[in-house]
């Protein structure tokens, strides 16, 4: 009875880590069920009164509970996360204009140096170099910018 309930607690807290990797709240809860389980049925194989198993299981179930519960409440503050990488990440940044001819040039944005043309909204196609720009959309390895606002400019 021992082997089987310390089986369940190992289980149990598998599921608890896999949660925490993989959060969708089912993984927690089984693995909340399956860690009371083993302790129950540990300590009554141990020979622990039937007050002792109830005290343990609320016990393990509390403690489930708040590990569910934070590793949920990062998950959400995660998927609410602004993109930090890639070419998601670009749009609103401000940028410098290195070369600009005509309606098309090169624009230097985080440390990169990106093929640039003017966003359909912009009516001045007169860029300089120099000029602040900010990213409104990424076409392929081509950034439509704009002519920043004064705010705007944060060099």
């Amino acid at each position: 009875m021992i082997e089987v309930g310390l089986a369940f607690a190992l289980v149990g807290a598998a599921l608890l880590v896999a949660e925490a990797h993989v959060s969708g709240g089912a993984l927690g809860v089984l693995g909340g069920i399956a860690l009371a389980a083993g302790a129950a049925l540990a300590i009554a194989g141990a020979g622990g009164g039937v007050a002792l198993v109830v005290a343990a299981m609320i016990a393990v179930a509390a403690v489930t509970g708040a590990w569910v519960a934070v590793a949920a409440r990062k998950s959400l503050v995660a998927r609410r996360r602004r993109v930090a990488s890639g070419r998601e990440a670009l749009s609103g940044r401000t940028g410098v204009v290195r070369s600009w001819a005509g309606d098309g040039g090169q624009v230097f944005v985080d440390g990169a140096l990106w093929r640039a043309r003017c966003s359909p909204i912009e009516e001045d196609h007169d860029l300089d170099a120099g000029d602040y720009v900010v990213v409104e959309r990424v076409s392929g390895l081509t950034l439509a910018v704009r002519r920043a606002e004064e705010w705007e400019e944060q060099w």
